[in-house]
């Protein structure tokens, strides 16, 4: 398989004609896109950071790897990676990769669609990443301590996410990032930490896609064993409380597994000690949060009060003289980030922590309440998504999930209830949020916790 080892941006003629035969296109298929940060905000314009040729000029198939920022009114743009596959028409089977047909510009007549979709251009990716390609600024790096065979036949899954993945062979899968940013991603910089610990609970990566722009490195995209057989935690609950079945012995595993985790984190990376003058701005930044979500959200009003208390009671015991320790974490840990294996093992994936936040931020050191905290309240929503809300279920799963924390980890969370109920009330308030603007059917779910917490400790 022939790879160009060329790149093109912005400055140059090539480029200029691409853009001129993507811009209309994208500005109606970006926005459609799951992983589309800025929805609601029309698309003005986009800017190429870079444009990556992937197989010769002349082929049948064209196929670019693109950076582009999507400019939109009162943003300063988000960067984004895709994949734009380049055919004279499309076969039925790729008529849902469908982006659109170029009538002008570079690739004027000829119809362009979302490469992923397609086998050769997952092929490439793959191959690339074998053979430690570089092209252009791309930079394909890997494990040489794992093996990358070739003829693996790749499928992209298309379950809605933040991300985009696709499975080769049912032996790896490969998840590459959408919305991009400068620096170390967690995504990579996690696992890679952990698989030097020697953690069995996260597939060490395989392999890696950078980028090297004006100085700076972008992670694009990581390549990982595939857990066979693997059941999807959030997928497992709903299952099993559809049937009646009990899962607080699933909890307790996935509380363990989570434990193990933390602890090979603590060894593999520094923590920290967070006393008063720490805490303060933590504690700033979740009253922020909730004086902006009831803002936005009026159903929160009547709860802003009480609210506020769970978030003053832990800033209390702080100025008291409290400590606690803070050390690197998964910082978006619900039941759609665990897999267990058929073997009844769990893991834990996705490290890239909440995509919207700045990056610099999802790698600071935080409290391992934070990540508890996530799964509590994704047991929570378990228990309202499937038939009639079952409080009882989620009471039981996260008893359980503590419980078998506190084996793992020698120290039970629920022994902290301040530092806890803080964390539950600061994700309550960010789920009525989302859910307001994307989901109004679902507000009732973290409503119902937020009415528990304005009120009540936690227990």
């Amino acid at each position: 398989m022939t790879l160009m080892s060329d790149t093109v941006t912005r400055f140059d003629a090539t480029s200029t004609g691409l853009l001129a035969s993507l811009d209309p296109l994208l500005r109606e298929w970006l926005p459609r896109q799951r992983w589309f940060a800025g929805k609601g905000r029309p698309v003005t314009g986009f800017t190429l950071v870079a444009a990556t040729e992937l197989l010769p000029a002349g082929s049948r198939l064209g196929l670019y790897h693109l950076l582009v920022v999507a400019e939109q009114p009162q943003s300063s743009g988000d960067c984004y990676q895709l994949l734009i596959g380049v055919r004279e028409a499309l076969p039925p089977r790729l008529a849902p990769a469908l982006i659109g047909h170029a009538e002008e510009g570079a690739l004027a007549g000829r119809t362009v669609y979302d490469a992923l979709y397609d086998t050769r251009p997952a092929e490439v990716l793959l191959e690339a990443l074998r053979t430690q390609a570089r092209i252009g600024g791309l930079r394909f790096e890997r494990d040489q301590g794992q093996e990358i065979r070739e003829g693996l036949v790749p499928r992209l899954m298309t379950a809605e996410q933040s991300n985009s993945s696709v499975v080769y062979g049912d032996t790896f899968i490969l998840k590459l990032l959408r919305r991009i940013v400068p620096g170390i991603n967690p995504d990579l910089e996690l696992p890679l930490a952990l698989a030097r610990e020697g953690s069995p609970r996260v597939p060490a990566p395989t392999a890696w896609l950078r980028s090297e722009l004006d100085g700076q490195s972008y992670v694009l995209g990581v390549l990982q064993p595939f857990v066979q057989g693997a059941a999807d935690g959030w997928e497992l609950a709903l299952r099993e409380l559809g049937k009646g079945e009990d899962f607080t012995g699933e909890a307790r595993a996935l509380g363990r597994a989570t434990a193990e985790v933390h602890t090979a984190l603590a060894r593999a990376l520094p923590t920290v000690t967070l006393g008063h003058a720490q805490l303060r701005p933590l504690v700033d930044g979740m009253v922020e949060r909730l004086d902006a979500a009831a803002q936005a959200v009026p159903a929160l009003r009547p709860y802003v009060l009480g609210l506020h208390s769970a978030f003053e009671a832990l800033a209390d015991l702080a100025a008291e003289g409290h400590t606690w320790t803070a050390q690197r974490i998964h910082g978006d840990l619900h039941l759609g980030q665990c897999l267990r294996s058929a073997d009844g093992e769990w893991s834990l994936i996705d490290f890239e922590g909440e995509p919207a936040k700045p990056l610099a931020e999802r790698r600071l050191p935080q409290p391992v309440a934070r990540d508890v905290a996530g799964m509590l309240r994704s047991f929570d929503y378990a228990a309202h998504s499937a038939g009639p809300p079952n409080p009882d279920w989620a009471a039981a799963c996260r008893a359980a999930y503590c419980a078998g924390y506190a084996e793992a980890a020698g120290h039970d969370p629920r022994t902290d209830p301040v530092l806890l109920r803080a964390y539950e009330t600061d994700k309550a308030i960010y789920e009525v949020v989302y859910e307001a603007r994307h989901r109004p059917d679902w507000l009732p779910v973290p409503m119902a916790a937020i009415e528990r917490y304005a009120t009540s400790d936690l227990t």
